[in-house]
Formats: structure tokens, sequence, C-alpha cells
């Protein structure tokens, strides 16, 4: 397959403020020629093509969440388990009903609060979404994306997008259009190459059909902030509090994207250093000396002690940067998860290293 890759970066927020109340000339020309090539996206997503795009979070790679046969080429082209659901992304918050009879106060108190953002809701589905979609479940996960090329995709293409990241199945998440021309180039039809997603790691992920919700897959909207915004409990899957993880052995559904045993993974073998600062420092120099002495090529990730939105916006890029050096094994220094980022961010190295960790 052919894949086409259009420039859309200037459809970030900042030249589209420009070329609507400054009205520059070029601002205008650039963002014209990018709807254009939205517009092309959109029609092929109707045809039943796939497109991958930029959110706010990571790059997404979309099929008509109503073709079930356009969905299935997602799977085909990332090598995506098909138990593992999708997350279909909306234009509009009133487009929810399509997708779902459950609405609730509190789900529109959440859609009010965080959307457009980075927050997806686990929802009862109706009969007419594929199942495809949802991993055989009777849930369908909604999100509305914050990321002007995202809206206009979905709108444009008069239905809801089916979107999992734009990635090779299990690989790093794609934060970059070139981490998805490396993976996906001439297994889609288009790429919309924007600019580095905003976030950088996936969307909290909550399940509103639990009593309390249940937040299934971290982000950087924490268990505090929903439970703030529907002034209600909301409160982590015990499965994440426990460090655990959808293991290999384990035969049921996942509930929600992200909850594979191992996810995000680098090529490399990975191992995560847990501890208090220091120690975590003086073991991953004993274990590189120890490594390098046996000839076997370590790269080393490690952030600053509480730079949380660093590390979260950086994780992915900074894993297939180390991945491009072609080590033997990658060293990875915990961050301290009792902030909301910083759980996210663990969650994610944990899932990457398949939880081989070090405690010192």
């Amino acid at each position: 397959m052919k894949t086409k890759i259009y420039d859309v970066t200037a459809l970030s927020p900042e030249t589209m403020r420009r070329a609507q109340t400054l009205r520059e000339r070029d601002a205008m020309e650039i963002v014209k020629r990018a709807m254009k090539y939205v517009a092309e996206a959109a029609r092929v997503i109707a045809a039943g093509g796939l497109v991958a795009f930029p959110t706010e979070t990571v790059y997404g790679i979309g099929a008509n969440a109503f073709d079930e046969a356009a969905v299935r080429r997602i799977y085909a082209a990332k090598g995506r388990p098909s138990d593992n659901p999708m997350i279909v992304h909306i234009a509009r918050a009133s487009d929810i009903g399509q997708l779902t009879p459950m609405i609730s106060p509190a789900i529109v108190k959440l859609a009010d609060s965080f959307w457009p953002g980075p927050l997806t809701m686990v929802l009862d589905r109706k009969s007419s979404v594929p199942s495809a979609v949802t991993g055989g479940l009777d849930t369908v996960a909604v999100r509305l994306p914050d990321e002007p090329a995202a809206l206009d995709l979905i709108r444009l293409s008069g239905c809801p997008i089916a979107a999992p990241s734009a990635n090779l199945s299990g690989s790093p998440s794609p934060t970059t259009a070139a981490h998805v021309i490396d993976d996906l180039e001439g297994k889609v039809d288009i790429i919309l190459a924007g600019n580095p997603c905003r976030v950088g790691i996936e969307s909290t992920v909550v399940d509103m059909t639990a009593t309390p919700p249940e937040i299934l897959r971290p982000g950087m909207l924490t268990a505090d902030m929903l439970s703030a915004a529907v002034d209600a409990e909301v409160v982590y899957d015990k499965a994440l509090l426990q460090g655990g993880a959808f293991s290999p052995e384990c035969t049921a559904s996942p509930r929600s994207p992200g909850m594979k045993y191992r996810h995000y993974a680098p090529k490399a073998d990975m191992l995560v250093v847990e501890g208090s600062r220091d120690r975590v420092e003086a073991e991953i120099e004993r274990l590189k000396d120890m490594n390098e002495r046996i000839g076997n090529k370590v790269a080393v990730l490690l952030f600053e002690e509480r730079s949380y939105i660093e590390a979260a916006h950086d994780f992915y890029a900074r894993l297939r940067a180390l991945d491009e050096e072609s080590p033997g094994l990658i060293i990875a220094g915990a961050l301290p998860d009792n902030d909301g980022a910083g759980f996210a961010v663990m969650n994610r190295m944990m899932k990457s290293a398949g939880y081989n960790v070090v405690r010192v």
C-alpha cells in the first residue's frame, strides 16, 4: 500500500489563532492547505480506509467506528490482538448518544469538566457498535480529543472514529509523526503528520459502569480530579494499586486499552530500578558496569526525580530513541508514584519492562 503523508502542523492552536484573529495571509494559506489534507483523509475514513492522526495524548490509527471491516483492518495493520478494545473518538460531546444509551449526571459532569481532553469513559454500548471495536465486550470506550486536526477529521468524516495508538502492537506509543511513519508507512492510507503530542501518554480511562467509577488506566487526570468534578468517589482499579497487570495467563478480555501485561515495550530487554534516589542511581551504575563487563550494551533512562510532566511527555520518545542505539538492555530509574502524573508514568514504565523490577 502506498501511504500518503500530509503535513498538518499548521492546525496547531497557535497557528489557528493567528489565522483567525490576526488574519495573517501566510497563516491563513497554510491552514487552508492543511484543511484540504484533513478533508481528503475524512473521505478515506468514510470510504472504509485507515488514517493515522495526531491527538494531544498520542497519535492514533483510525477507522469508521461503525464499519466493522475497516476496524478489522486496524488490527491487521497493528498486529493487535482482537480482544483488546479500542477507544472511539467523537467530535462533539453530544455525539456520545450514537454509541451508548448510558447518560447520567456524573457522565455529563465529567464531559463538561474534561472534554475535549485526555479522558476516556467506558460506557454501555449500543448494539450498533461493532464487537470488533469493543473487543467483544458490552461496553464502549469514548473520548473527545483536544487537537484541532483530530476534531476536524472526525467531524468531516461524519462518523465516530475508532482509534488505538498508531504503533505496532506492544511497542512504545507514537508521540511524533516520525514514530508513526516508522511503524505504519505502507500499512495505512494516509498519515496526517502534525506536531509532537502535547501530553505524551494515553488518556485516563474511567469505567462509568462500575460503582463507584473505576480508573482502569491512569493518566494525567487523577482519581482526585475526577472525584472533585462529580462530587463523589472515583477509585483506581485494584490491579493498578497492587502493581498488578493483565498477566499472560489471564483468559478474560481486558476491560480497557493498555491493560495487557507487557505493553508499550521497547525492542531491548528492560529493567526498572526502584527505591530511594541515591540507591537507584548507585544500582543503575552497578548493573550497567556489570553488564558492560560481559559485553552487553546498556542504555539508561533516568528522569529528574520530580519531573513528572516532562517524564510523561518524553517517556515514549526516549524509549524509541534508546532503541535506535540497539542496546541489549535498558535500565530505567523509577519515579515516585505518589504523585498522580508519576503514578501514570510508572504504570507505563512497569508495563514496558514487563514488571521486571529490582528494588533497592
